[in-house]
C-alpha cells in the first residue's frame, strides 16, 4: 500500500514540474523586456479557451518561454496568432 503511495505522488510530482517549463501568456507591456522570436498561429479551436491551448503548445513546441496572443477570428472554426517571446 505505501508502494501506491508513493508512485501516486512521483507521478503528481512528475507532472507538476512539467507544467512549470510550459510557455506562458504574457499582456502586451509584460513582453517589452522579453526578445521577440516569431509568431505561431492555431486553427480549428471550438473555444477560446481550446485557441488559446493550441497557441501555448505551439509556443511550447517552439521554444518559448511567452507569448501573447495578437488575434483572434470567429469565422467558422476559431483560429489566431500570438507574437512568441525567449
Amino acid at each position: 500500500m505505501k508502494t501506491i503511495k508513493y508512485a501516486v505522488a512521483a507521478i503528481a510530482l512528475c507532472t507538476l514540474s512539467f507544467g512549470a517549463f510550459a510557455a506562458q501568456s504574457i499582456n502586451p507591456s509584460e513582453a517589452q523586456n522579453l526578445n521577440k522570436v516569431g509568431v505561431v498561429s492555431a486553427v480549428g479551436a471550438t473555444t477560446l479557451d481550446g485557441l488559446e491551448a493550441k497557441l501555448a503548445a505551439k509556443a511550447q513546441e517552439a521554444g518559448a518561454s511567452a507569448y501573447s496572443i495578437t488575434s483572434a477570428n470567429t469565422n467558422g472554426k476559431m483560429s489566431g496568432t500570438a507574437v512568441i517571446y525567449k
